[in-house]
């Protein structure tokens, strides 16, 4: 495949590594300062057979902590890998991750360390913090605890495993012998069997044997350099997974619809058997009727209608991955009650995470309160709209609880309560509701059927991110105002967006969309 086509590096991908390289190194930095003699770092620029030496020695030195450790090929068991830390325990060596993404939830029950004991040996069960599962972090667990087995270091008794997360704070204790898994399976031994069909694959494919995989699309393919291969080979054989991912298009192959063709020829309340877990089966014929159709979006339901309101607010947050939200946009229209109209941001400018973040979400909340407070005195309708809930909720609850006390910032009680009113309304499930689109269902790709389009030719939620490094001066330390106004643009045609698609969905516009039951 050396000369196959492959898609272009994703900035943001790229992007995001060199994120999770700075913190690894800022992780590593102070945990050796705190190991002091007991703290050995592998070269990692040097070849792999002398780093697979290098990380022997220090095993067989008994080194209580091995930074960028490089292990043995396992050669009988067809593994290798790196791992960011080992760490001595008892008789052998566990393994910890470094990674920038979350590994607990606010709650308790997890099991942690300090950093400056990251041992399982000194863990106990954190009354702050729960655990978050993490899959992708037990699975490279497993891999690097049975690598451990096969060079003779892993420690004995139960496997076990460490994260340290974003927050860089503690060690996270996965039991990778636990039966946390669907049907009571462990970690161990969902790995055991991932990694032997793998293997089985790849062994296929280096003896020029019959191919034991073929491409079906799913939603990392989005990112995956080889989707220009997969994508062409797909395309020609109008495969089925490019109308329905994962387990529908397994269970559809399964049932004998393969292609395209196959599942637009079925009627829409087909039981094959088995339960779809994506969309419902009539939606996954409507899609494939829409898809050889070449129709971009096409109506579920004859009349499409979406609540509205005399006081309209569209709002959209924007967050900086899991560090916090640093902007809350509010777009006001509608019946005029005393508060100026159009857009209107809630910004911090400090680079997250930041305290200032809880100022700006409480006086983001005031004006909302204000607004329907307003309404409710002149016996208006009023109603809020963002697109996809779940990432506006989420910031919503956490700033009560990350800034209670801050001036502004409410109760969650209350927060909680407007979340599950009326007057919260989430134009994706409007949208999800009303129409099939073949395409996704994203602001960005919707919004223009509706004839909205933004400003910004690159904008994207993950172009924002590196938007905002800039504009808070998270690299060079001077924060760059035309990145800032950029970003503030960008938050405005968000709203924008959602009240364009509300006004079109409201129009007689909406039923030149062709209608699923007429394909």
């Amino acid at each position: 495949m050396q000369d196959a086509p492959r898609a272009a590096p994703d900035p943001t991908g790229q992007q995001r590594r060199a994120d999770a390289a700075r913190h690894r190194r800022a992780v590593a930095d102070a945990l050796a300062a705190l190991a002091g003699d007991g703290w050995r770092e592998i070269e990692p620029d040097a070849r792999t057979g002398e780093r697979e030496r290098a990380t022997l020695a220090a095993m067989a030195d008994g080194v209580a902590l091995i930074w960028a450790a490089q292990l043995p090929r396992d050669l009988e068991g067809g593994r290798r890998g790196t791992v960011d830390l080992l760490v001595r325990s008892a008789d052998g060596y566990v393994p910890v991750l470094v990674v920038r993404h979350k590994v607990s939830d606010p709650g308790a029950g997890a099991r942690t360390s300090t950093l400056d004991a990251p041992v399982p040996s000194a863990s106990s069960v954190d009354a702050i913090r729960k655990m978050r599962p993490q899959p992708r972090d037990q699975l490279r667990l497993a891999h690097v605890h049975r690598m451990l087995q096969a060079c003779g270091y892993g420690a004995t008794g139960r496997a076990t495993g460490g994260v340290i997360g974003m927050d860089g704070d503690v060690v996270v204790w996965h039991d990778l012998e636990a039966p946390t898994w669907p049907g009571g399976r462990t970690a161990l031994d969902e790995y055991d069997v991932r990694f032997a069909d793998r293997l089985a694959v790849a062994t296929a494919a280096h003896t020029h044997a019959p191919a034991l995989a073929r491409p079906s699309r799913i939603v990392e393919c989005r990112g995956c350099p080889w989707w220009p291969v997969c994508g062409a080979e797909l395309t020609a054989s109008r495969d089925v997974s490019l109308v329905v991912r994962g387990e529908d298009a397994l269970g559809l192959r399964g049932s004998g619809v393969r292609t395209v063709d196959d599942l637009a020829r079925l009627e829409p309340d087909a039981d094959l058997g088995f339960p779809m877990v994506g969309m419902p089966m009539a939606d996954a014929v409507g899609l494939a009727r829409a898809w050889l159709a070449d129709l971009a979006v096409v109506r579920k339901v004859v009349d499409v209608k979406v609540p509205r309101a005399d006081v309209e607010v569209d709002v959209d947050m924007e967050s900086f991955g899991d560090a916090g939200a640093y902007l809350w946009g509010a777009l006001l229209s509608g019946v005029d009650i005393g508060v100026p109209q159009g857009y209107r941001a809630f910004a911090t400018w400090r680079p997250l995470p930041d305290p200032d973040e809880g100022r700006s979400f409480g006086e983001f909340w005031q004006w909302l309160t204000e607004v329907r407070d307003r309404a409710a005195d002149r016996g208006l309708s009023f109603r809020a709209y963002c697109y996809n809930e779940l990432a506006e909720n989420r910031w919503l609850l956490a700033s009560t609880r990350r800034f209670a006390g801050t001036p502004g910032v409410p109760p969650r009680r209350q927060v909680q309560a407007f979340i599950e009113s009326d007057s919260w309304v989430d134009l994706f499930g409007s949208v999800r509701d009303h129409f099939l689109c073949a395409h996704g269902k994203g602001l960005k790709t919707i919004a223009p059927v509706a004839g909205f389009h933004w400003r910004d030719p690159e904008a994207s939620g993950e172009n924002s991110m590196r938007w905002y490094r800039d504009a808070v001066g998270m690299e060079t330390g001077e924060p760059n105002e035309d990145q800032r106004r950029r970003l503030l643009q960008y938050n405005e045609d968000d709203v924008r967006a959602t009240y364009a698609l509300r006004n079109w969905m409201s129009s007689d516009e909406v039923a030149e969309i062709p209608y699923v039951g007429d394909l």
